[in-house]
Parts: C-alpha cells; structure tokens; sequence
C-alpha cells in the first residue's frame, strides 16, 4: 500500500483538458503549471522533432523550479499534404480546415516527454486517420459547436468530431494527444512503474 504522504507529485506542463483528462482517467490527479514556451517551428524541423522538441521544453521548464516532481509535457500536431496543420486561427480557418481533410487521410503525431530528478526523456507516437467524406456545410455546422478551436487539425476524435472519421490507424490515443503506452513505457524507462492509480518506484527483481 502507499502512503499517501509519500505520493509522487505529478504536474502536467499543459493546459490541454485532453492531456488532463487521461491521466485522471488513469487514476491519477496531476497538478496543471502550463507551461509558456514558443511552438514556432524551426527552419528544416520535421514534424516529429517539433512535436519532441515541444513536449521536451514544456517539461523541461517546469521541471527547472519543480525539482522534486515528475513533470510531463505533450504536444500534437496534423499532417496533410506535407503541411502541418496546428489550431485554427478562427471559425473560417476551421472550416477551411476541415474541408480540406474531408475523405483523405492524415497523420497525426503527439510527443510526450517525463522530466524529473531522472533527467527528461521523451517519445514520439503517431496514428494515420482516415476521414469520411463530407460537405462543407457539415465542416460550418461542426465549427459553430465550438469544439473545433483549441484542437490541432480543427477536430477532437474523442468529442462531437469523431462523427467526421472513418477510421484510425495506430495509437488512438496519440489522436487525442496523449499516447498512453508511451507514458507508461516512459515512466519504466526511468525506474517507475504504473500501478493502476499510482505510479511507484519500480520493484527489483
């Protein structure tokens, strides 16, 4: 049994309600500290180092002041038509948006990164998603729900959005932007383990 004296302080360096969500669905209750850092992307980044790179800074400075925590960062990016796709600048941009993904597939990438006493280590995890074929009427109507704002790519797979896909191909969980398997293989990687509602050091065998 744990203490819950003793209980690891895990913050969360997002203010993504996803990202919160599925670690209170895990069992656990981070602390939110987002963390403000520039998402511009670098001249001759690829997507995948951008995303890293993110979620690596976002722990990174949290964990700086927060020295005695595990601290975890995430960001998500779209892929389509080599462009990547982050939130819609407004409602127009969103419809634009997801027109243009209508009945053709893209790529989806979150990164994740734990930073501690441990050092940081972070991850990639990607998922293809296929769209359904739909009218630009349907992409207005979904846009004036709100949902489509604060999301990468102008939809939310675990909402109203997932009504527009066709089907995932890859981490599921990655779509949402927070690739569960890659935290909890991070967390083993660095002397911890998840154990249903607490994460604890790791037992030696």
């Amino acid at each position: 049994m744990t203490d819950s004296s003793d209980a690891l302080r895990l913050i969360l360096a997002s203010q993504s309600p996803r990202r919160a969500d599925m670690l209170r669905q895990l069992g656990l209750e981070p602390e939110i500290l987002p963390a403000d850092v520039d998402e511009s992307l670098l001249q001759q980044e690829r997507p995948a180092e951008h995303v890293e790179r993110l979620a690596r800074a976002k722990a990174g400075l949290i964990a700086e002041r927060e020295r005695e925590a595990l601290v975890v960062g995430g960001d998500t990016i779209v892929v389509h038509k080599d462009a990547i796709l982050g939130k819609p600048k407004d409602e127009g941009a969103a419809i634009d948006m997801l027109s243009d993904l209508s009945g053709s597939r893209h790529e989806v990438l979150s990164g994740i990164a734990v930073a501690g006493p441990h050092g940081i280590i972070s991850t990639v995890s990607t998922a293809t998603v296929r769209m359904r074929t739909y009218d630009r009427n349907t992409s207005a109507a979904y846009v004036a729900t709100g949902e489509p704002m604060d999301k990468a790519g102008g939809y939310g797979i675990q909402g109203l959005g997932a009504s527009l896909v066709e089907s995932v191909d890859g981490d599921y969980y990655a779509v949402i932007g927070f690739p569960v398997a890659s935290f909890v293989d991070l967390l083993e990687a660095i002397g911890f383990r998840y154990d249903f509602g607490v994460i604890a050091p790791k037992i030696s065998d």
